[in-house]
């Protein structure tokens, strides 16, 4: 019988739940088979208690390469609207639904991959951990994938972005990845569009 590729990450769960054991421990997940090119694991970073979680997709070229999570240039656009939003960024937890990158190599690029929904699935261990140890107020959802991790697949960013829902005994608010507003022909239009979801987030918090 063949090994199945997304058999899921609840295998590799350490027995502490603790971020450092968490962290040490994902690093080692082999439960979908998205870590056989990936750098390394991309864990979450943050305070162990943060008022505010914020779940991007999954992680890009720079970060599989450093290893943190919104390294990169989406990074820089999440941190603008943070501050514009008066969310402190010493006060947010930050990680993403699937922890290893994906790609497909174009020239000397490498072209990030989106998950499969089974690769979502077999990551959601990871995910419902943090959760459990940060203990956030407020969760904020950055792009589709992170959505159907956290908000089920009929969820749509589109339709129902910046407005509090319920997750279990916290908040979310969903937005577009911040990547979007990099890829959009009025940039400066998609992220005032993203801001206003942040101070939403903010306000309900």
């Amino acid at each position: 019988m063949d090994k199945d590729p997304n058999k899921g990450a609840a295998e590799f769960l350490p027995d502490k739940l603790d971020l450092e054991s968490l962290r040490i421990a994902a690093a080692c997940c082999e439960g979908c088979g998205r870590f056989q090119n990936a750098t390394q694991t991309v864990f979450g970073e943050g305070p162990s208690h943060a008022t505010f979680m914020l779940v991007g997709e999954v992680p890009g070229d720079q970060e599989d390469r450093q290893g943190h999570p919104f390294v990169g240039p989406a990074g820089r656009i999440l941190d603008r609207g943070l501050e514009e939003a008066g969310i402190p960024r010493d006060d947010v937890y930050v990680t993403n639904a699937v922890k290893h990158f994906a790609f497909i190599p174009k020239g000397k690029r490498r072209i990030h991959q989106k998950p499969t929904a089974a690769e979502i699935t077999a990551c959601q261990p990871w995910l419902n951990a943090e959760l459990a140890v940060v203990e956030p107020r407020m969760v904020v959802v950055l792009g589709a994938t992170a959505a159907r991790s956290l908000l089920g697949p009929a969820f749509r960013v589109t339709k129902q972005r910046g407005v509090p829902v319920p997750l279990g005994e916290r908040l979310a608010v969903a937005t577009i990845h911040p990547s979007a507003v990099l890829r959009a022909p009025d940039r400066e239009a998609e992220y005032e569009g993203f801001l206003a979801d942040l101070r939403a987030a903010a306000h309900a918090a």
